[in-house]
């Protein structure tokens, strides 16, 4: 992983940034800086206690697991398959369930159930953690992913990701209601300043755009409005993020100011609910849609 420090990890110790940008335990960090694998602007830091400043060049050797140090299968993983084919997967996630392994959180992923029903993913991609993963959705986030199982559709469809050629709309209920009956937020996303585990709107953030369509207003008990969300770059939090700095969060959304006590729900009320794509290796078109859940579904039965 080579990344530029941001704003917001200025003055921090490099252990705790290398633990914050790349998801590693914070002891883990601190064996790879001991052992010579954390360089920044180009050198080795051997000192956990080093700070590092906006802008510094930090690259992390993190080294390939041993055997049976990767994710194993766990048959128990719970999730639906919309579309199968020899190399290409779209599952549909439920909420509550982690993409991958990562700090906090080491089995019962979505990459362990797909391990139990393809194995053949185990290879596929650079990241061991994350094999078969092109795209992610946030723990409580349901809906829609495209899983590659060939080398070969991994790569087509991550570059058909970076020139955005995969649709992917989103349903979202946000607070308030919209003058507009469409929009588009374009508006860099990075690090907060306040807080490294947040994301905010930020000047030197990256490029990122969000377009949304009203597709219901409710009134009561609440003002809310139902939206159709469509991602024109794929960053950490883009809808939450979004939604939230043009003063519309996400109902439910603890993390941005979404979760309100006049209208208590279950969880963030966002789903991935539409997916459409050129098959990396056939070239055909692939469009899968995924209803609203039923939690979410009872949470539009309660206004009016």
């Amino acid at each position: 992983m080579i990344e530029r420090v941001p704003a917001a990890l200025a003055g921090e110790r490099v252990d705790r940034a290398v633990s914050l940008m790349t998801g590693a335990s914070r002891a883990e960090a601190a064996e790879l800086v001991t052992a010579g694998r954390v360089l920044v602007n180009g050198v080795a830091v051997k000192t956990k206690s080093h700070r590092v400043e906006e802008g510094d060049r930090l690259e992390v050797d993190r080294p390939l697991p041993g055997p049976g140090a990767g994710p194993q299968p766990d048959p128990a993983v719970a999730f639906e398959v919309l579309h199968e084919d020899p190399d290409v997967v779209i599952v549909d996630k439920p909420p509550g369930l982690v993409v991958h392994p990562g700090a906090g959180c080491r089995v019962g992923t979505l990459v362990n159930g797909l391990l139990a029903r393809y194995p053949e993913i185990a290879t596929v991609g650079p990241e061991p953690q994350r094999p078969g993963i092109v795209h992610r959705l946030d723990r409580d986030t349901s809906g829609l992913m495209v899983v590659a199982r060939t080398a070969a559709a991994y790569d087509g469809l991550v570059e058909a990701l970076a020139a955005r050629r995969v649709e992917r709309r989103y349903q979202a209920l946000a607070w308030g209601a919209f003058e507009s009956a469409r929009g588009v937020v374009d508006a860099p996303i990075g690090r907060s300043a306040r807080d490294p585990t947040r994301m905010a709107v930020a000047t030197g953030g990256r490029e990122a755009r969000t377009r949304y369509e009203v597709v219901r207003s409710f009134h009561e008990p609440v003002a809310v409005t139902l939206l159709r969300c469509q991602l024109e770059t794929g960053r950490t939090h883009q809808i939450r993020v979004h939604l939230a700095a043009i003063g519309h969060p996400v109902v439910g959304d603890e993390r941005y100011g979404g979760a309100r006590p006049s209208l208590p729900v279950p969880r963030i009320f966002l789903h991935a609910g539409e997916l459409r794509f050129e098959h990396p290796v056939t070239g055909a078109t692939i469009a899968v849609e995924s209803p609203l859940p039923t939690d979410l579904r009872r949470v539009l039965d309660r206004l009016s």
